[in-house]
């Protein structure tokens, strides 16, 4: 009996339809058919608002129905081979534009013994605001909040608040100057 048990474990979260958009969208150029692309996404579960683009390849995965936890504004721009970790729920705002490669991640460990430091997983939300832009090959690691209007500079790594109208970059990322507002 604890072979059924495990099976019905192994597919209790199974979402065919996540499965197959992700599988049509496989078959898509970066950069061709990016309302397409959009709209099977959309089929596939992930809320995504008006106007707003997947210009290539992008990676959802996390426990459970990640597709579910993704939430993205009208008017993005959602460049190749970004990553979306959805453990826990990603909020992008509208008017939001992710460079190639970024990487929202929403998993982490609590600290565990010396024998075995990476203790139970833990998933923290995270939230990009209206008007953000984070450039290219960024990391924004679990319970980040990056204000509206707000720039992370290409390859920053992101482990704490980034607050609005303000521009970050380095590892790990830090204040460069602050933007203003129109």
């Amino acid at each position: 009996m604890t072979l059924d048990k495990d099976l019905r474990e192994e597919v209790a979260n199974f979402d065919l339809r996540f499965v197959i958009g992700r599988l049509l969208i496989g078959f898509i150029p970066p950069l061709v058919g990016n309302r397409l692309r959009t709209k099977i996404l959309r089929l596939a579960g992930v809320s995504i608002g008006p106007a707003t683009t997947i210009g290539g390849t992008l990676s959802v995965h996390g426990g459970g129905r990640p597709a579910r936890r993704i939430r993205i504004g009208a008017n993005c721009w959602i460049n190749d081979s970004c990553v979306l970790d959805a453990s826990a729920a990603i909020t992008i705002g509208n008017n939001v534009a992710l460079g190639q490669g970024v990487m929202i991640l929403t998993n982490t460990h609590e600290l565990g013994p010396s024998r075995y430091r990476a203790g139970p997983l833990v998933g923290l939300p995270v939230v990009v605001g209206d008007g953000a832009w984070i450039g290219a090959r960024t990391t924004v690691l679990p319970g980040v909040t990056i204000g509206p209007g707000a720039i992370v500079a290409a390859g920053a790594v992101v482990n704490k608040p980034v607050a609005a109208n303000t521009m970050v970059a380095g590892v790990p990322a830090r204040l460069v100057r602050d933007l203003g507002t129109d």
